[in-house]
């Protein structure tokens, strides 16, 4: 399949700048795998999902990732962290520093605390950055929350509560798992109630999932890398769930691309380490079978994986009815639960 083949039309207003007052007051378009579309609430899940099902979550939690700092000739500078590599090493894309060199310097500044930057090589679309102390020690306070860019405005004290998910404990992205933001402690505990099984995993999303497709051919599309660890215990959860007929829940995108990457050689195994893994139509999916997710740019990777799961002319069917019906999309927006059908 070609990019070309994952565009729709959606009009800018239906893209959500903000969060709605309740995390599960958004809607959700349900896409059985062999029944008609439902438009349904988030509220509805508990009764979409059974017992026995095991609904896996991602456990990362955004960093303050946009730093905002000065060259040493007085010039403004922007880095926004891609991933950390190290305790003083990031991978940033940076604006109003292409000019610079290996070795030049740059300011950081916020909150009375200041830190300098030297410029390492470039890897791709990013450079590195080496900060002269760790970057746990200052990022709080001189960072500042990265909302996505179809967000177009500021990051205001709201988001930093409702841009994290409620069950977010290791930090390291800088992107949130969006899926997750519809949850709230309630409805995790009535879930668990009703005999729902949680599990989690950790991928930290980097800027890279907004990176654009330029590429017509999809194979020659270079993905971006992304940090995951799925643990034993997740793995063991995995394989009682199918062993008692339950089903795999993934909450977003996120967890579909770290449970599948561990099973690449077959079989679900612990995995801790890097994924390039892009999954287009034509995957066949050995570990998730229902899916949570949101609405997703058109012709993003994030799109394919979906139509992959759902079946491309399901879910493409599924985007057409969500504009028309006019539910929110991306990271704010409202959210889909798609079944896969064992074929896919």
């Amino acid at each position: 399949m070609r990019r070309q083949d994952f565009h729709y039309a959606l009009p800018e207003r239906l893209i959500a700048q903000h969060p709605l007052a309740e995390r599960t007051a958004s809607r959700l378009l349900y896409v059985p795998a062999a029944a008609p579309l439902q438009d349904r609430s988030f509220t509805d899940l508990p009764s979409l999902l059974r017992p026995g099902d095991l609904l896996v979550l991602n456990d990362t939690r955004v960093i303050r990732a946009r730093l905002r700092g000065r060259r040493a000739s007085g010039g403004r500078v922007e880095a926004l962290i891609e991933r950390l590599q190290g305790e003083y090493t990031a991978l940033v894309q940076l604006r109003g520093g292409k000019s610079l060199k290996p070795g030049a310097a740059v300011t950081f500044a916020g909150g009375g605390q200041q830190v300098v930057a030297t410029l390492g090589e470039v890897v791709g679309e990013f450079r590195q950055l080496r900060f002269d102390r760790p970057v746990r020690d200052w990022l709080d306070t001189i960072g500042q929350l990265p909302l996505p860019p179809y967000i177009t405005r500021q990051a205001g004290n709201d988001d930093e509560n409702r841009y994290q998910t409620v069950y977010g404990q290791r930090p390291g992205a800088v992107a949130a798992p969006t899926a997750g933001l519809h949850f709230d402690a309630p409805l995790l505990e009535r879930l668990r109630g009703l005999g729902v099984q949680i599990g989690q995993v950790t991928l930290h999303v980097g800027a890279g999932t907004f990176k654009p497709v330029r590429v017509e051919d999809l194979h020659a599309h270079r993905m971006h890398a992304e940090w995951l660890d799925v643990s034993p215990e997740v793995c063991a959860q995995v394989a009682a769930t199918h062993a008692r007929g339950g089903r795999v829940v993934a909450v977003g995108t996120t967890v579909v691309r770290a449970l599948e990457s561990a099973a690449a050689d077959g079989a679900l195994a612990p995995f801790v380490g890097e994924t390039r893994l892009f999954i287009t139509p034509g995957y066949r999916f050995r570990v998730v079978d229902a899916l949570i997710t949101n609405f997703h740019l058109p012709e993003s990777t994030l799109l394919m994986l979906v139509c992959a799961f759902g079946g491309y002319e399901a879910v493409m069917a599924a985007y057409r009815h969500a504009v028309s019906s006019e539910y929110r999309f991306f990271s704010y927006g409202d959210a889909m639960l798609l079944e896969r059908t064992p074929c896919r």
